[in-house]
């Protein structure tokens, strides 16, 4: 009888449970936890009501580590912004303040009704100029928690005025509505995967307008 042979093949690398590691799945992982890390830095940094020129260094010196992430949002729009800024090599007042109001957007900006316990959705990814909102046979979906009330009536809303419902965003849904509220369920404390989504569609060519709960219930109020 013919002696059978054993090949090992090349093994992927074990993790520290001896379980084979997935680099696409932790790279995805690690990903995650350096956006929440430069959303905490984000709320940190506008704690105060103002940022100094320190902190500003301290930022562009946290983007320019993290360049591995420069094409992820919304690590790409901080880089962008601020390499402007940075133009002269000088963050001057005005800048400084333009600042501000940047990361204001990137974590919500906090509204006198929302209790400070709770997360506020970001507004960076907001379609600027708000698009006109036009109901009949658009798809609409909906990510966060509303003021206007369930994810049931926000639905109920849109259908009754002809418009249709994505459950998850599309390449032909023509709006995302982002609650003031952040969710419990979105993957960080600012936004969630349907966000990414809409802004990864847009990035292909789609137009899908991201718009406030604010501006959509105005739209709703006016039909």
């Amino acid at each position: 009888m013919a002696e059978k042979r054993y090949i090992l093949k090349a093994a992927d690398p074990l993790d520290v449970d001896g379980q084979p590691v997935n680099r696409q799945y932790n790279a995805a992982r690690v990903a995650d936890r350096t956006v929440d890390e430069l959303i905490g830095i984000c709320k940190g940094m506008i704690a105060d009501g103002v940022i100094n020129e320190g902190e500003a260094r301290f930022l562009v010196q946290w983007l320019d580590e993290h360049r591995r992430l420069s094409q992820s949002w919304p690590v790409n729009v901080l880089s962008e912004r601020i390499a402007r800024m940075l133009q002269d090599n000088i963050i001057d007042e005005q800048e400084r303040q333009e600042l501000f109001e940047l990361l204001a957007q990137v974590v919500g900006q906090q509204k006198e009704a929302i209790p400070a316990a709770l997360d506020t959705s970001t507004r960076l990814p907001l379609t600027i100029p708000a698009p006109s909102i036009v109901f009949p046979q658009r798809r609409f979906c909906f990510t966060g928690k509303f003021y206007f009330g369930t994810r049931k009536a926000c639905a109920e809303a849109i259908t009754i005025r002809g418009g249709l419902i994505d459950e998850t965003v599309l390449a032909g849904t023509m709006y995302l509505v982002i609650g003031e509220i952040g969710s419990r369920d979105w993957i960080h404390s600012t936004h969630g995967r349907k966000i990414e989504a809409a802004i990864e569609w847009n990035s292909k060519g789609s137009g899908i307008g991201i718009v406030s709960e604010e501006h959509w219930a105005d739209s709703v109020s006016m039909v």
